[in-house]
């Protein structure tokens, strides 16, 4: 079942992220406030449990930038992040850019939702120094 809802339980968040070693699970009074502040959020759930989500930033009109999609490592390949994407793209659908950094891994899954290389750009970031710029957020 999947979800919009920004309400989701903590604990049930952060199981997700600890499971994918994502740096942000260090810092979970931020990230549930982060993803609560989503201009939107869809969640994967296996009954009671959450499996995975996706979220996304927004200007409300132009740019949307997805930085996170997650799902729990004893669901890949089920076709949940697919969907998760799937139903973020529809959501903004008519934006003038949707935008991700993906890692190198997941190039071709974002290939295959859509998602092509902006030209010969380069991603940059400034982040914390708890933040490994080789970990994902």
């Amino acid at each position: 079942m999947y979800s919009d809802t920004l309400d989701i339980p903590r604990d049930q968040i952060l199981s997700v992220y600890e499971a994918n070693k994502w740096s942000s699970a260090k810092r979970p009074d931020e990230l549930c406030k982060g993803l609560a502040n989503s201009a939107a959020l869809i969640t994967a759930w296996d009954g009671d449990r959450l499996v995975g989500l996706g979220n996304a930033i927004s200007d409300g009109h132009l740019v949307v930038y997805y930085p996170h999609l997650l799902v729990h490592p004893d669901y890949h390949r089920c076709g949940i992040g697919s969907e998760i994407v799937q139903r973020l793209r529809a959501k903004f659908q008519g934006f003038h850019q949707q935008i991700l950094i993906s890692e190198q891994h997941a190039f071709e899954f974002y290939k295959a939702c859509g998602f092509t290389r902006a030209g010969k750009r380069i991603p940059m970031v400034v982040s914390s120094r708890e933040t490994s710029l080789d970990a994902p957020i």
